[in-house]
């Protein structure tokens, strides 16, 4: 997704269940979040400056929006959502395409800096939107790697549970320290790809997830 395309996309599971007017509103509210987001960064940031940047008042904000944290969590779950399944070198193992889901959704991650720098403390919030949105964020988490572990000779199979948690995870472990600075969100691709390894290890050797 490029960063031409976020605003549109991360729109829809905010529009859900709205007039054309409403939604049209919510589009706006979504674009100038990402916008103010990109301008002034997570901190400065508050929902009276996006109302202003959107054009709206800050009450019309609210009932939409209700926090910058649900703002944000609203734009990660969109932005990192795959509307297309990942596709696989007809030859790789299951270590090389959870290596490879690992990637991808890094890469996506860090396409918007701003908007991973600020969704790590957003969805360690309490707020029921962002409750709500956190599950959403792991289920696309589990989604991912629960398609790269399939065995595309035998699709109908489910991996591990065991394994898949740990994935998962591990993902978000990752996620938690990029946030806190301990490693940049460029090394995490990496870090991911030598846990998946060993995670995995052996698994190709008897062809199961």
């Amino acid at each position: 997704m490029s960063t031409s395309q976020a605003p549109a996309a991360a729109t829809s599971a905010l529009r859900q269940g709205l007039n054309s007017r409403q939604a049209e509103t919510a589009r706006k509210l979504m674009e100038a979040g990402l916008e103010e987001l990109r301008a002034v960064g997570h901190e400065a940031l508050t929902v009276r400056t996006v109302a202003q940047r959107a054009g709206v008042s800050p009450a019309t904000a609210y009932t939409y929006l209700a926090s910058k944290n649900h703002l944000f969590a609203e734009l990660f779950a969109e932005h990192i959502t795959d509307e297309e399944p990942a596709t696989y070198d007809a030859g790789a193992s299951t270590t090389q395409r959870v290596q490879q889901a690992a990637r991808d959704l890094v890469a996506r991650i860090v396409e918007e800096p701003e908007l991973a720098a600020a969704v790590t403390p957003a969805l360690l919030g309490a707020d029921p939107d962002v409750a709500r949105l956190r599950l959403r964020i792991g289920a696309e988490f589990v989604g991912r790697y629960d398609a790269a572990l399939r065995d595309p000779a035998r699709p109908e199979v489910n991996p591990d549970p065991a394994v898949l948690d740990t994935l998962v995870l591990t993902l978000s472990g990752a996620l938690l320290q990029a946030g806190m600075g301990i490693f940049s969100y460029d090394q995490m691709s990496e870090r991911l790809v030598a846990a998946v390894a060993v995670i995995l290890a052996g698994t190709d050797r008897n062809g199961s997830a």
